[in-house]
């Protein structure tokens, strides 16, 4: 055998490991999650701790008071677990992941508010918008700094770059950690809604990871979306818990730190277009009703507009499910595509 073809080989193997631990890494997150689920919703329902539900919200909502909240700490465990156990623990996957719980932190704060107040606000925007830029401070200088990413924007589909310089740099940053964070928040509205769309997002990023020879981030990726799954068995219609600002905040910052670290920005509108509809969604209601004194749509975001159109959570999760698909399918051919 040629020395050649001997480093040929021990490629291949290496990528073989490296590709079963991500497989590994996905099915221990949805394990626990799984597993861990019944007990953590009884500890729950002993505590209290149940969803308020806001008083304009559609009236159908209003039989979920009391549902357990802040399923987002059990999916971070599960996350977390295998992540520590058989990643290389890379300065890039650490970032995301701190990012992350970072963020979940916040939606925890939130919900913690809410509960034990019993009300329906939580944490004020000023608190959430400080804490957010924080972390996007910190996800910038790892990226700049410490990894010596190149302060711009680039656009996969058209293949130009823009030079920023650093401070435009962590302005970028910092849209993208927020933007997609609430964004997923939005889409937190339904059983089932923003963890399913997430887990098909993030299931994207863990095949351009994988595409680029990310292990670390390939490997984080797996966790959130086996997670992600794994909450969906008790998430999906009829929740018997919700994610809470935990889990939307938390995977939001996810999956904005993981287009930071993958410097994906401009694509993630595309990846993540399911999101962006529903952010987009608030943003044109709150913008005619302000100018023009009337609403576009029934109820924002857009998945409360089906349902007061009679639409059952099922059939608008479900198609809801499809769009975020769709759009993670052509975002990762377009990524295909500029690499190509």
């Amino acid at each position: 055998m040629s020395v050649q073809t001997a480093q040929v080989v021990v490629e291949f193997a290496r990528d073989a490991i490296d590709r079963g631990e991500v497989l590994i890494a996905g099915m221990a997150a949805m394990l626990i999650t799984i597993f861990l689920g019944p007990k953590f919703i009884a500890f729950l329902r002993v505590r209290e701790f149940g969803q308020q539900i806001r008083e304009e919200g559609p009236q159908e909502h209003h039989a979920k008071a009391g549902t357990p909240t802040m399923g987002g700490l059990i999916v971070f465990l599960a996350i977390a677990i295998p992540y520590l156990v058989l990643s290389d623990r890379d300065t890039a996957s650490l970032a995301v992941l701190g990012v992350a719980i970072g963020c979940a932190a916040l939606g925890f704060a939130d919900d913690f508010i809410k509960v034990s107040r019993r009300r329906s606000l939580g944490l004020s925007a000023r608190w959430k918008l400080l804490g957010q830029i924080g972390l996007a401070l910190l996800l910038w200088w790892i990226a700049y700094d410490e990894l010596g990413f190149e302060p711009a924007l680039r656009s996969r589909i058209f293949d130009t770059e823009i030079y920023l310089g650093p401070v435009l740099y962590l302005a970028l940053v910092f849209l993208v950690i927020a933007g997609a964070s609430n964004a997923v928040n939005l889409t937190d509205g339904l059983d089932g809604l923003a963890a399913g769309s997430c887990a098909i997002v993030l299931l994207a990023y863990m095949a351009i990871t994988i595409t680029n020879g990310q292990e670390g981030l390939a490997l984080l990726s797996a966790c959130f979306v086996g997670a992600s799954i794994g909450f969906l068995w008790f998430n999906a219609f009829p929740a018997s818990i919700f994610m809470g600002d935990t889990g939307s905040l938390g995977l939001g910052g996810a999956i904005g730190a993981m287009a930071v670290m993958t410097q994906t920005e401009v694509l993630l509108i595309i990846i993540g277009g399911i999101f962006v509809i529903e952010a987009l969604s608030v943003a044109v209601q709150v913008i005619s009703f302000k100018m023009l004194r009337r609403r576009v749509l029934l109820m924002a975001p857009v998945h409360h507009h089906f349902e007061l159109l009679a639409w059952s959570e099922t059939k608008i999760m479900l198609r809801f499910w499809i769009i975020a698909a769709v759009c993670s399918g052509i975002g990762y051919v377009l990524y295909q595509n500029s690499i190509g």
